[in-house]
């Protein structure tokens, strides 16, 4: 039997996992946890919000999992924070993926990975940790999603490329074959890549080019 699951952080994508966990993956959440400046309610619909600092006291690595529904804050920077953070206490990670997704049989997912419906994820394919799967994407045979990736909805990623760690790829993103994008991009909406990237850069358009004098860790998402 599954052990209950503490969600860190309490915004809108923690609720939205609240939802899928519950009703799809059919997991029983213990609480929500933020950082204790951040914490300003002590529940939210009847489930607990605990202050993040004491989640050792209250829910030990041995009785929890845990799932950080953080979104890509700081180019997905405060999300991995509190995955290292949590890794190096002994927590075991909790790994959503929707039942109306489409994963091949030896694709693999690493841990702290939520993939939404529709997704479409081909023979072959890796995907690392701590990555998120908005929902509707393609991903091609043989492609590699590096660590800590952010992917909004609807991108088409060919077979054979690869998304550096730490990047975030825009709404109706197309890459073409064997494209390799560099850790730190942000890949914006609608963007055509069709060449390897460099690392730290924001693309846009059609073929997509990088932003003049503009650095992806400069960005607010």
């Amino acid at each position: 039997m599954a052990r209950p699951l503490v969600l860190v952080g309490a915004g809108e994508f923690a609720l939205i996992a609240r939802e899928y966990f519950t009703h799809d993956a059919g997991r029983d959440i213990a609480a929500f946890a933020v950082e204790r400046a951040w914490l300003d309610r002590d529940a939210i619909d009847g489930t607990p919000v605990v202050a993040y600092e004491d989640i050792e006291t209250i829910y030990p690595p041995d009785e929890v999992d845990v799932f950080v529904a953080i979104p890509a804050s700081g180019l997905n920077r405060l999300r991995t924070r509190f995955y290292l953070d949590l890794k190096a206490r002994g927590y075991r990670f909790a790994r959503y993926i929707s039942s109306r997704a489409f994963v091949w049989r030896n694709a693999t997912v690493g841990e702290n990975c939520f993939i939404f419906e529709e997704n479409v994820v081909q023979p072959f394919v890796t995907i690392g940790d701590n990555c998120i799967l908005w929902s509707g994407n393609h991903i091609g045979h043989r492609t590699v999603i590096r660590d800590n990736v952010f992917m909004a909805s609807h991108a088409v990623v060919s077979g054979y490329c690869e998304i550096g760690e730490n990047s975030f790829i825009g709404v109706n993103s197309t890459f073409n074959d064997k494209v390799r994008v560099a850790a730190d991009n942000i890949i914006g909406s609608g963007a055509l890549v069709v060449r390897d990237t460099e690392p730290g850069l924001i693309y846009v358009g059609s073929p997509a080019k990088p932003l003049p004098g503009k650095r992806s860790l400069d960005a607010v998402l």
